[in-house]
């Protein structure tokens, strides 16, 4: 699963090379996704590589390899009249999704019984390379009640490794209380740049915000205030066996 930021840069590299035989520059990929810096378009570059849709190739220059595609994306390279030079530019297809920025809308939480509680699975959350966080109420699950503080509760499910230290798996189920701030050391479901969410321990360091992996095999990331909402608090975690 992609990100809509990841799956435009991806296109924008497959075109560029089908109009130019080479890949784009860093600088073209930043200004082509209407990016601040180029250090989110080496974190794009690096999620595309890690889930094999790209590869470098080493000892050259802006040597970058698509492998492959999403499914059900379409080549936007439109052809051009007889005699007329290819145009340039990005033209991504549309994927249909929550927009960039909005907020989705969560159902309430429902008492089935005195035992169990029903609550709304959001999506995936990536415990790893960072995907779309809060997506669509796709269904429910049901959990017990004493997994729940008072608030506002979400479930997302998780997707890689690099919380398994702190007792979090691939697979489990992670219930969120939904906030906007949390305490040093709390595990939080952080949206960066307002376009990818990770499930990461949270530490505050002087003017910067640190997202910790709980694995040696992923770094801790630094970013400024800004560039990090809070989308929620871990209070729980469901695993099936």
């Amino acid at each position: 699963m992609l990100t809509q930021k990841q799956k435009e840069l991806l296109l924008f590299i497959h075109n560029r090379m089908q109009d130019e035989g080479v890949p784009p520059s860093f600088d073209e990929m930043r200004d082509a996704l209407d990016l601040k810096s180029k250090s989110g378009i080496h974190r794009l570059i690096t999620a595309l590589v890690e889930r094999g849709f790209i590869r470098r190739l080493p000892h050259r220059a802006r040597a970058i390899e698509v492998i492959k595609l999403p499914e059900n994306s379409v080549s936007t390279v439109a052809s051009s009249p007889a005699g007329e030079a290819p145009r340039r530019g990005f033209h991504p297809s549309v994927i249909e999704g929550a927009k960039r920025g909005s907020e989705p809308s969560i159902p309430a939480a429902h008492v089935i019984d005195s035992q169990t509680v029903s609550i709304p699975l959001m999506g995936r959350i990536a415990a790893g390379v960072p995907i779309s966080a809060i997506q669509n109420h796709s269904h429910d699950v049901v959990c017990p009640p004493d997994l729940l503080t008072s608030g506002e509760h979400y479930a997302l499910e998780v997707k890689g490794d690099s919380m398994i230290e702190a007792g979090i798996h691939d697979g489990d189920t992670v219930i969120i209380r939904r906030c906007t701030s949390a305490e040093n050391g709390d595990i939080v479901v952080a949206l960066v740049e307002k376009e990818e969410a990770t499930l990461k321990r949270l530490r505050k360091k002087g003017s910067t915000i640190a997202l910790e992996a709980a694995n040696p095999a992923f770094e801790t990331r630094i970013f400024r205030p800004d560039q990090v909402d809070i989308q929620g608090r871990l209070v729980g975690l469901m695993r099936r066996y």
